[in-house]
């Protein structure tokens, strides 16, 4: 569960706060000095923090100061009744999330402190490669053995300690985001903040105030200075989804501040100095927009020095055996459940479509498949309909005429690249699953006819389906 520390040193703000997000599913700490507030962010070690500026026993930016020389990373939220515009300007160049007036509007604060807990965690959880993986599940894992795979990582590896743009390309679900953020924390700016920001779900205007910030005035509705995540990021890292779709308008001011790291806010004229580092994604190929008159060249030749190219699921299929066992394992502990393997029948079908949706797809195939699982074993009548329409002909279907074939030499060569042991045990296994799921498919799940025809007794073929996990007598009747 996130965390949220809020000091203030009036009582009833306090109460109010608390109440207010902790009905929201947040732990609430709570402190009414600067002393008290220090104390937590070292003990409770929370998500975001909302701060005032005028504290009892200190000064709200000095007790800032010092959060963000404890932890660079963590967002702090000021709040103040005093509006001034040296105590704005001050918060925003020590690097405040969000500055907001009292009285606080409830609505914009809990925005503030969602988007806050969302960045925190999104720098926070690891992006870790698959060898990396902890059973705790408190990490996003880049799972892969192939050969394109290898090529990521090793890529990875060489970009990360270089302070230079990355441009990360690819099919929509491929993981660019995972990839941006492995880089952000094997390079030298992870205890900085990593902000990320899709181009393509913003409107122009609204993209070049959450990049560059606003001043009050500058538009309908700018209320209020904005800070824009280019400051809110000094000495970190910006991740740039989709770069593809920002529009023409905002361009040079991306060309200017890779260049000289310098911008204005929208509806300023004060050149703002920033440090940050610029990752890039895009699913569109930029030299075909670049081409079309839609991208900047200069701009694309800045955004290109180092290029990481993901390949889709259907170029690396391999991978599917290693991805499945993965997401069983977090969504076995997510839902409660204790689904073991995947049907021979169910695997062929995984492997032979072309996911167009990439991993993302068959992530929710592997979820879908997992909550309509009845035992231990995937069968392919849990997967999602256009998974099992795959691979027409090559499953244990009454349709297909009773087709019960599998690449036995396939299944062994995918347990021998993935390292594992116990090959005999699971090849054992596996050919019982398909020997049992024909026979009782043609019997209709009578377990007396399917006993004769095996030429075992009825004990042992209950022995063997209560072994396997399968439940297949259930789904035929």
């Amino acid at each position: 569960m996130a965390k949220l520390l809020v000091i203030d040193d009036e009582p009833n703000l306090l109460y109010s706060l608390e109440k207010s997000f902790r009905s929201e599913g947040l732990e609430v700490c709570t402190a009414n000095t600067g002393k008290r507030g220090m104390e937590l962010v070292a003990e409770a070690h929370p998500d975001a923090v909302i701060l005032d500026v005028r504290l009892g026993d200190a000064c709200g930016l000095d007790v800032f100061t010092r959060i963000r020389s404890l932890d660079p990373r963590l967002p702090v939220i000021i709040i103040t009744a005093y509006a001034t515009t040296e105590i704005a300007i001050e918060a925003t160049k020590r690097g405040a999330f969000e500055y907001l007036l009292k009285p606080v509007d409830i609505h914009r604060l809990r925005d503030a402190v969602r988007e806050a807990i969302r960045l925190r965690q999104l720098s926070q959880v690891p992006a870790i490669f698959e060898e990396g993986a902890t059973a705790d599940g408190n990490v996003d894992v880049i799972v892969g053995r192939s050969a394109a795979m290898q090529d990521v990582y090793k890529a990875i590896g060489r970009v990360a300690p270089l302070d230079v743009p990355v441009l990360i390309t690819g099919e929509s679900g491929t993981g660019k985001e995972l990839v941006a953020r492995a880089i952000y924390q094997h390079s030298k700016r992870a205890s900085k903040p990593f902000l990320p920001i899709n181009c393509a779900a913003l409107p122009s205007t609204i993209l070049e105030s959450e990049l560059f910030g606003h001043e009050r005035g500058a538009f309908t509705g700018a209320d209020r200075r904005r800070i824009g995540r280019f400051e809110q990021a000094d000495g970190g890292t910006i991740f740039l989804d989709e770069i593809g779709d920002m529009e023409a308008g905002i361009q040079p001011k991306m060309l200017r501040l890779l260049q000289d790291q310098c911008f204005e806010r929208l509806g300023g004229n004060e050149t703002i100095r920033t440090d940050v580092r610029l990752i890039a994604a895009t699913n569109r190929p930029l030299e075909d927009l670049v081409a079309g008159g839609r991208f900047r060249q200069d701009l694309f030749f800045r955004l290109n020095v180092f290029t990481i190219e993901l390949p889709p699921l259907s170029a690396r299929l391999d991978d599917i055996p290693v991805l499945i066992e993965h997401f069983l394992r977090i969504y076995n502990r997510a839902m409660g459940k204790n689904v073991r393997a995947v049907a021979p029948d169910a695997m062929h079908r995984l492997r032979t479509r072309e996911w167009p949706g990439n991993v993302r797809e068959l992530q929710s195939a592997v979820k879908y498949a997992l909550v309509r699982a009845s035992g231990e074993v995937i069968a392919a009548e849990a997967l999602p309909e256009p998974t099992r329409a795959a691979a027409s002909g090559a499953g244990f279907s009454e349709e297909n005429g009773g087709d019960t074939s599998f690449d036995l030499l396939q299944f062994v060569n995918d347990k021998l690249r993935a390292g594992e042991g116990d090959i005999y045990q699971q090849t054992y296994e596996a050919v019982d699953r398909v020997i049992l799921d024909a026979v009782l498919r043609h019997v209709r799940g009578n377990q007396v006819q399917a006993s004769q025809l095996l030429g075992v007794s009825r004990n042992t073929l209950r022995n063997k389906l209560r072994n396997l996990g399968m439940a297949i007598e259930k789904q035929l009747l």
